[in-house]
């Protein structure tokens, strides 16, 4: 069935992006309703748009860990139609020569619900980018910031729809989830510069703030080491911790497992990937994990002691425990579903938090002019 269905098939595209307009109406009506001033209404709309991008970067979590991916085995809609009910015969034919997928009822509707709400997201980021230009003259922020988180929200569709025609190639689902982490640092940038004004904000100095990015850094590595666990399912391998197999250093075959242009489950040059490469996968994302949780650890000591900058310093604690904790259950528990995506938000989180910290510090160049 999917063999026989082309990969794109533009025809829904209209009605596909109609219905995530209409999504994105609600949280533009609520915004006008709740907010009196269009400098209020900005900020409202840049936070909340922020907000939905996390839960998107959620939802996409949750489609990829029930294997919903291929749900809808073509590009934009579902066999050609813009809801799972117009494709129901399709679907139901799919279904019942593999009844465990990849394409069920239950996986479309999660992939088509996922698509839906990035679609509404972007919508809200257009309407960003156009109020940021008109009102760039009183706005503390340049409208550039929203350009580019238009543009890049763009890049991400496209590689939500490369996600499907190229069969979860774990490559291209890795950068999509990167995708997302810089997608939700610029809506960061932008609630942050637009919240706050220079005055009364703590200084950070420039080994401070390179301090900052350099932890940001480490933890975006790792969100990709995490990315490729979680492409390659590659977390199973290792049902205990802090061992491995009954082993430290169990065997692994490293040049396999960091193959990185390959299909899901195949090496480079086309043979099933060893159990020894997904043990490598495994292995590399456990032992950054000690090296990002160090780092964590002490950059968010060091901001302790900033008083402007405490509560970053709560959050990055609090969020690294948590890391801890949803990693953990992932292994000795089996991949819980519910464990795998709060690991995600983590990170996600993580980010967010550091960029937060970097946005909410005057340079000593700043504070001097």
């Amino acid at each position: 069935m999917m063999a026989a269905q082309a990969l794109y098939d533009l025809s829904p595209l209209w009605r596909v992006l109609l219905l995530g307009a209409v999504l994105a109406l609600a949280p533009l009506l609520w915004v006008v309703q709740r907010n009196r001033t269009a400098t209020r209404r900005l900020q409202a709309l840049t936070v909340l748009t922020l907000f939905l991008s996390f839960d998107l970067v959620l939802f996409g979590a949750f489609t990829r860990l029930t294997d919903s991916g291929l749900g809808c085995p073509d590009w934009p809609g579902c066999y050609g139609q813009s809801s799972p009910l117009e494709a129901h015969t399709q679907i139901a034919s799919a279904q019942s020569s593999m009844p465990t997928g990849p394409v069920t009822h239950g996986k479309a509707w999660i992939e088509m619900l996922h698509r839906y709400l990035a679609t509404a997201v972007g919508g809200l980021i257009i309407v960003l980018t156009a109020w940021q230009w008109h009102r760039r003259r009183r706005s503390p922020l340049s409208p550039w910031w929203a350009t580019a988180t238009l543009v890049w929200v763009c890049v991400q569709g496209a590689f939500g729809a490369l996600t499907v025609t190229m069969k979860l190639f774990p490559a291209i689902v890795t950068l999509h989830l990167l995708g997302g982490l810089i997608l939700l640092a610029l809506l960061t940038v932008q609630a942050t510069g637009l919240a706050q004004r220079d005055a009364g904000l703590p200084v950070l100095c420039g080994t401070q703030r390179q301090l900052v990015g350099f932890v940001l850094t480490l933890v975006a590595l790792q969100a990709a080491l995490g990315a490729w666990v979680s492409t390659n399912y590659a977390v199973l391998v290792c049902a205990e911790f802090p061992k491995c197999q009954g082993a430290w250093w169990p065997l692994m075959d490293f040049g396999a497992g960091f193959s990185l242009w390959r299909e899901l489950g195949m090496t480079a040059d086309g043979k099933f990937l060893g159990f020894e490469a997904l043990t490598a996968i495994h292995i590399a994302h456990r032992l950054f994990a000690a090296v990002v949780f160090a780092a964590l650890a002490g950059l968010s000591w060091r901001l302790w002691r900033m008083t402007g900058l405490r509560a970053q310093s709560r959050w990055l604690f609090g969020l690294t425990l948590a890391q801890f904790a949803t990693g953990l259950s992932n292994v000795v528990l089996g991949w819980p579903i519910a464990a795998a995506v709060l690991h995600t938000g983590g990170a996600a989180a993580l980010v967010m938090v550091l960029v937060w910290a970097l946005c909410a510090g005057r340079t000593s160049q700043q504070v001097s002019a």
